[in-house]
Protein backbone atom coordinates (compact mmCIF):
# COMPACT_ATOMS: atom_id res chain seq x y z
CA UNK A 1 0.00 0.00 0.00
CA UNK A 2 1.42 3.37 -0.93
CA UNK A 3 2.00 6.21 1.50
CA UNK A 4 -0.64 8.32 -0.24
CA UNK A 5 -3.41 5.76 0.34
CA UNK A 6 -2.30 5.24 3.96
CA UNK A 7 -2.53 8.98 4.49
CA UNK A 8 -6.00 9.04 2.97
CA UNK A 9 -7.14 6.19 5.22
CA UNK A 10 -5.73 7.99 8.26
CA UNK A 11 -7.57 11.20 7.34
CA UNK A 12 -10.83 9.28 6.86
CA UNK A 13 -10.48 7.57 10.24
CA UNK A 14 -9.68 10.83 12.00
CA UNK A 15 -12.73 12.51 10.43
CA UNK A 16 -14.98 9.62 11.46
CA UNK A 17 -13.67 9.70 15.04
CA UNK A 18 -14.10 13.49 15.23
CA UNK A 19 -17.69 13.15 14.02
CA UNK A 20 -18.38 10.39 16.54
CA UNK A 21 -16.82 12.32 19.44
CA UNK A 22 -18.75 15.44 18.43
CA UNK A 23 -22.01 13.48 18.46
CA UNK A 24 -21.08 12.14 21.93
CA UNK A 25 -20.37 15.69 23.08
CA UNK A 26 -23.84 16.75 21.97
CA UNK A 27 -25.33 13.58 23.48
CA UNK A 28 -23.93 14.27 26.95
CA UNK A 29 -23.99 18.07 27.18
CA UNK A 30 -27.34 18.90 25.62
CA UNK A 31 -30.87 17.74 26.12
CA UNK A 32 -31.60 15.04 23.58
CA UNK A 33 -33.91 15.59 20.65
CA UNK A 34 -34.91 11.92 20.44
CA UNK A 35 -37.08 10.09 23.02
CA UNK A 36 -35.47 9.87 26.45
CA UNK A 37 -35.18 6.06 26.45
CA UNK A 38 -33.00 6.19 23.32
CA UNK A 39 -30.86 8.98 24.76
CA UNK A 40 -30.40 7.08 28.04
CA UNK A 41 -29.47 3.90 26.17
CA UNK A 42 -26.95 5.83 24.09
CA UNK A 43 -25.44 7.56 27.09
CA UNK A 44 -24.83 4.18 28.73
CA UNK A 45 -23.48 2.34 25.68
CA UNK A 46 -21.52 5.22 24.05
CA UNK A 47 -18.32 4.87 26.17
CA UNK A 48 -18.48 1.10 25.86
CA UNK A 49 -18.75 1.34 22.08
CA UNK A 50 -15.63 3.51 21.90
CA UNK A 51 -13.77 1.04 24.11
CA UNK A 52 -15.02 -1.92 22.05
CA UNK A 53 -14.05 -0.29 18.76
CA UNK A 54 -10.56 0.57 20.01
CA UNK A 55 -9.99 -3.06 21.01
CA UNK A 56 -11.17 -4.29 17.61
CA UNK A 57 -9.02 -1.79 15.71
CA UNK A 58 -5.91 -2.45 17.83
CA UNK A 59 -6.15 -6.22 17.49
CA UNK A 60 -7.07 -5.93 13.80
CA UNK A 61 -9.75 -8.58 14.18
CA UNK A 62 -13.04 -8.91 12.39
CA UNK A 63 -15.95 -6.96 13.80
CA UNK A 64 -18.04 -10.14 13.71
CA UNK A 65 -15.81 -13.11 14.50
CA UNK A 66 -18.41 -15.79 13.87
CA UNK A 67 -17.48 -19.42 13.43
CA UNK A 68 -19.67 -22.43 12.71
CA UNK A 69 -18.26 -24.21 15.78
CA UNK A 70 -19.46 -21.54 18.21
CA UNK A 71 -22.06 -22.22 20.86
CA UNK A 72 -25.13 -20.03 21.18
CA UNK A 73 -23.67 -18.23 24.19
CA UNK A 74 -20.44 -17.46 22.33
CA UNK A 75 -22.42 -16.20 19.36
CA UNK A 76 -24.48 -13.82 21.51
CA UNK A 77 -21.35 -12.72 23.36
CA UNK A 78 -19.89 -11.65 20.02
CA UNK A 79 -23.10 -10.21 18.53
CA UNK A 80 -24.45 -8.11 21.39
CA UNK A 81 -21.59 -5.56 21.51
CA UNK A 82 -21.79 -5.14 17.73
CA UNK A 83 -25.55 -4.61 17.74
CA UNK A 84 -25.44 -2.26 20.74
CA UNK A 85 -22.59 -0.24 19.21
CA UNK A 86 -24.32 0.10 15.84
CA UNK A 87 -27.56 1.21 17.49
CA UNK A 88 -25.62 3.71 19.60
CA UNK A 89 -23.83 5.09 16.55
CA UNK A 90 -27.12 5.55 14.72
CA UNK A 91 -28.84 7.18 17.71
CA UNK A 92 -25.95 9.52 18.56
CA UNK A 93 -25.41 10.63 14.96
CA UNK A 94 -29.15 11.13 14.43
CA UNK A 95 -29.35 13.14 17.64
CA UNK A 96 -26.39 15.30 16.56
CA UNK A 97 -27.88 15.84 13.10
CA UNK A 98 -31.26 16.81 14.55
CA UNK A 99 -29.59 19.10 17.10
CA UNK A 100 -27.62 20.89 14.37
CA UNK A 101 -30.70 21.07 12.15
CA UNK A 102 -32.69 22.62 15.02
CA UNK A 103 -29.91 25.14 15.70
CA UNK A 104 -29.72 26.16 12.05
CA UNK A 105 -33.49 26.49 11.60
Amino acid sequence: MSGKSKGLILIQRVLIWILYFFSGFILYLNKGILPSILITFSRIIYPLSIFWLQIRIKRRTNFLPIDSKMTTAQLWFNLLPVIASLITVLISLTNAFLYLLRRII
